[in-house]
């Protein structure tokens, strides 16, 4: 049975002994930070994680203690082994793992890949199964890392789709609509354009409530499958 560190280590070198320098460059330009990689192709990272989520000893509490180790790291495919051996574990997740998941943001994670990645495929799962409730995600909101923040609308729209009513979530994201950071902005922004997809009257209230004060990005993406009469409607008055 390995330890925490040992698969860490086992991790690393696999990594290591895989790392093409062509995927990284490839990969680089999807990131305005740093991308820091070995370049490990995804066939090899999921047939990975499947080999070590194979061995019946790992469990939830071994998979958390070994990402506490892998998140810190800064080579991108880290984190990500993290995220796959967690996201194998669903069906065991409780309210104490989505607060060890948010203690990542303040170790490592440093990318709107991860976040979202994080939001689509565990944090959703914990939403939608009512494992947590979103408003356990208060906090967030004000986190000093802006992934964390970012997170906060991106988590929701799949919960945001199983919802007969959306509008209850408006009041939730409003203190980020004045959020300094880019990242923040296009996270409001995707959700705010699936919302309107699925309910287009009560977010076309919504921002034009915020049409004249909040950042234009976060409309550029909100309002992206309108017509251009629609979006017309959302400009900033003079």
């Amino acid at each position: 049975m390995p330890t925490p560190q040992s698969l860490r280590s086992e991790i690393i070198a696999f990594c290591q002994a895989n790392a093409d320098e062509a995927i990284v460059k490839k990969y680089s330009r999807y990131f305005k930070e740093d991308y820091d990689a070995y370049g490990l192709t995804y066939p090899l990272y999921e047939a990975k994680v499947k080999s070590i989520m194979s061995d019946p000893g790992i469990d939830l509490p071994f998979v958390l203690k070994t990402s506490r180790l892998l998140i810190p790291g800064t080579k991108y495919e880290e984190t990500s082994f993290a995220l796959g051996m967690v996201k194998a574990l669903k069906k065991n997740y409780t309210p104490e793992t989505f607060e060890e998941i948010g203690y990542w943001f303040s170790i490592g994670i440093r990318n709107w890949a991860h976040t979202d990645s994080l939001c689509s495929e565990i944090l959703s799962v914990f939403l939608l199964k009512n494992i947590i409730s979103y408003k356990d995600m208060s906090s967030w909101r004000t986190s000093s890392n802006k992934f964390q923040r970012r997170a906060v609308p991106v988590a929701l729209i799949k919960l945001m789709k199983e919802r007969e009513d959306h509008r209850e979530f408006f009041p939730f994201i409003e203190p980020l609509m004045m959020d300094p950071a880019r990242e923040v902005h296009q996270g409001l922004g995707w959700f705010l354009r699936e919302a309107w997809k699925k309910q287009p009257l009560p977010v076309e209230e919504f921002l034009l409530k915020w049409k004249d004060t909040a950042p234009r990005l976060i409309f550029q993406y909100a309002t992206e499958k309108m017509t251009p009469e629609q979006k017309e409607r959302f400009r900033r008055a003079k």
